[in-house]
């Protein structure tokens, strides 16, 4: 299915609870996707997604995805992970299960995402918390690196 993917709509996601979540559920808001780990030297940015969370959840979903790629940052389980987020961020946000953003076992969004043409640039990603912005018809539109916080005034202006 993946590589037919004409947008978000055509993946779904895994919470960390086990529960399958269509990304079409979604239709009509932006969404933004992070690829997350618990010991980064930019997991305070679990702070900022909920502060955007709560301040926007009218306009955009966010959904942090997990993942061991980079310096083994996250090492957990999921509920490992679920514990560490929302007993030192608070996180209501979506979650998904642990997956792969880079290298063979990469997760189809992934590879689907890290291709899709924006005004910013394709290719892999680099390390932990880099971001896609999807509009509301589930394309990409905007895609920030790992130093970007998320409530930089250039992902606020993209809401």
């Amino acid at each position: 299915m993946s590589s037919f993917a004409q947008t978000l709509y055509d993946f779904s996601f895994t919470t960390l609870d086990g529960q399958t979540v269509p990304f079409s559920e979604f239709r009509g808001k932006k969404v933004l996707i992070v690829n997350t780990a618990s010991r980064c030297g930019y997991t305070p940015q679990y702070a900022d997604l909920q502060e955007l969370h709560e301040k926007y959840k009218d306009k955009v979903v966010i959904v942090g995805f997990p993942a061991n790629n980079f310096g083994a940052q996250e090492p957990g389980t999921n509920d490992q992970i679920k514990e560490f987020c929302q007993k030192n961020y608070g996180v209501t946000f979506y979650m998904s299960q642990k997956v792969s953003v880079k290298g063979d076992d990469m997760a189809p969004l992934f590879r689907w995402l890290t291709t899709q043409p924006n005004p910013d640039f394709t290719g892999d990603i680099k390390w932990n918390f880099e971001k896609f912005l999807l509009d509301e018809n589930g394309r990409l539109i905007r895609r920030f690196r790992s130093g970007v916080n998320p409530l930089d005034k250039d992902i606020l202006n993209s809401l």
